[in-house]
């Protein structure tokens, strides 16, 4: 009797077991393959997805530090020329949240052209023009420390798309409206030791051109070309400065 008691015990225990078994394994099942597909990675991402959660269609921004130089100059007096800015002292973005982003903003702009050697810019008052000059000594071995530079400030409308290629290298190009609200010629020599400074404004520059603009960017880092077709000044009252090239580097454009 006690090993026929010991038996059915034994099978009751065997069976309860093989009665657990299906129902561990369903429930594991399910754990087992999400496990799987996250491992392996199989979901596609597409190249222009943006990670940010947070980012928003709409957005007020301020972006794109630049500094460059002439590369190119129609005019032959010139040595050389620079720029900086702020593209963007403040912009409309609208960012389609698929790697595209276009803008309207408004920024600030400064460029000056550099004259060669013995080249200096004086006013006409007849003309009312600028004209090249000489410096104001026949013995040019006196003359140190020359430099006669023409510059201007701008105010900019930048009108901007921008693409995202990969994960950090974006494509920017821009059509640029500019007005051009002061110019000045600001010449310096040196005469027997004697520092002479001469500087003066109301020039008839052209008050409103165009520009365009194309940079290429890694994440805040990025190179910039920007062409001036436009003539600097108005007709008849200075050299013909126009279809110039320049070349630099931006900063969180």
């Amino acid at each position: 009797m006690k090993k026929l008691t010991l038996l059915c015990a034994a099978i009751f225990t065997i069976a309860q077991l093989n009665a657990a078994t299906p129902e561990v394994a369903a429930d594991e099942a399910p754990t087992t393959s999400v496990t799987a597909d996250e491992d392996n990675g199989v979901a596609y991402e597409h190249p222009f997805k943006n990670d940010d959660e947070k980012t928003k269609h709409w957005s007020v921004t301020t972006s794109g530090f630049y500094f460059g130089m002439g590369v190119k100059h129609n005019w032959e007096a010139i040595n050389n020329s620079f720029e900086i800015g702020l593209l963007n002292a403040a912009a409309v973005n609208y960012n389609s949240l698929h790697g595209q982003n276009i803008s309207l903003g408004v920024g600030i702009h400064h460029r000056s052209y550099s004259m060669k050697r013995p080249i200096m810019l004086v006013r006409d008052d007849f003309s009312d023009a600028v004209i090249m000059s000489t410096y104001p000594n026949d013995d040019v071995d006196k003359i140190k420390d020359r430099a006669s530079n023409l510059n201007m400030w701008t105010l900019q409308f930048p009108l901007m798309f921008k693409q995202r290629i990969v994960k950090k290298l974006e494509v920017s190009v821009a059509g640029i409206l500019n007005w051009n609200y002061n110019a000045q010629v600001d010449n310096h020599y040196e005469i027997n030791k004697i520092e002479h400074n001469t500087r003066f404004k109301g020039l008839k520059q052209q008050k409103v051109n165009f520009d365009f603009m194309g940079a290429l960017t890694w994440n805040d880092f990025g190179i910039y070309c920007r062409y001036t077709p436009s003539k600097f000044f108005e007709d008849g009252h200075g050299p013909e400065i126009k279809n110039t090239w320049t070349m630099g580097i931006t900063i969180g454009l």
